[in-house]
């Protein structure tokens, strides 16, 4: 039996990556699948793909919200998936000394601002029911420091935060709404091929941005979708509150492990 059959699924950020991956698994396992997202071309092409449907959602926007609560008034399962880094329109200063308060917020909104407003959301659209299952997509980059993208690594850290407050406060009110979060270290998305390139040395330039990985190699969006899948599935009922790292290893350790 496909594990989502007959449950409902919003996924923001459904139109690339990440959050394409998760859409048609979720779709492949029985799920109706609502991909959320602001590129509506993009967004309705792969809900089209999957058999899904679209919503056009920008994930800061309070409004949105509401418009999509009165559209979705329940729903089984949300993951937060959309999210920016602060560099989609090109090089600028994150570190702590150069960065804007403008570019601090805008990440923020995006990022911590868009999973705060979907998990309230889920939470409202769930509570009927007393169950359902929130996923958050937080970061590698939420559990340590990075001293250039100082606003993205503190908006994943606080979506790893606010994930264990949701668990507990669901749990407190006897509601079997679980919380959990997805922390992926370097993974093979859009952003990255940007980064990367299509040139001769393209090979070249994906082993050094994984160098320091003990498993040498970019993770993909299907390893994060099985992840989610998990999370969102009856097979992870007892889990909540609890974060899921894919990493290749890296926080395993240290680059400066003695004996290297």
């Amino acid at each position: 039996m496909p594990k989502l059959e007959n449950k409902s699924a919003l996924v923001t950020g459904g139109a690339r990556g990440i959050g394409e991956a998760i859409a048609r698994v979720f779709a492949r396992e029985g799920a109706h699948v609502i991909v959320a997202d602001v590129d509506a071309e993009n967004g309705r092409k792969v809900a089209d793909k999957i058999g899904g449907s679209f919503f056009q959602l920008d994930v800061s926007s309070e409004a949105d919200w509401h418009r999509l609560a009165s559209v979705y008034p329940t729903i089984d399962i949300v993951v937060n998936n959309a999210g920016i880094t602060g560099f989609e329109d090109g090089p600028a200063p994150h570190d702590p000394e150069h960065a804007s308060l403008a570019e601090w917020h805008r990440v923020h909104a995006v990022n911590l601002d868009g999973t705060f407003l979907g998990c309230r959301y889920a939470i409202g659209a769930m509570k009927a029911r007393g169950e359902g299952a929130i996923i958050n997509m937080s970061s590698r980059s939420g559990l340590v420091g990075i001293s250039g993208a100082a606003a993205y690594a503190s908006s994943k850290a606080a979506i790893r935060n606010h994930s264990k407050s949701v668990a507990l406060y669901c749990a407190q009110q006897g509601w079997r709404i679980r919380c959990n979060s997805i922390h992926p270290a370097a993974i093979l998305t859009p952003m990255w091929e940007a980064l990367i390139g299509n040139g001769p040395d393209r090979e070249k330039r994906m082993a050094a941005m994984v160098s320091d990985t003990p498993l040498k190699r970019f993770g993909t969006v299907e390893e994060v979708a099985a992840l989610a899948l998990l999370l969102a599935s009856d097979d992870a009922t007892y889990m909540t509150g609890s974060e899921l790292h894919l990493d290749g290893g890296l926080l395993a350790g240290s680059v400066a492990s003695p004996g290297d």
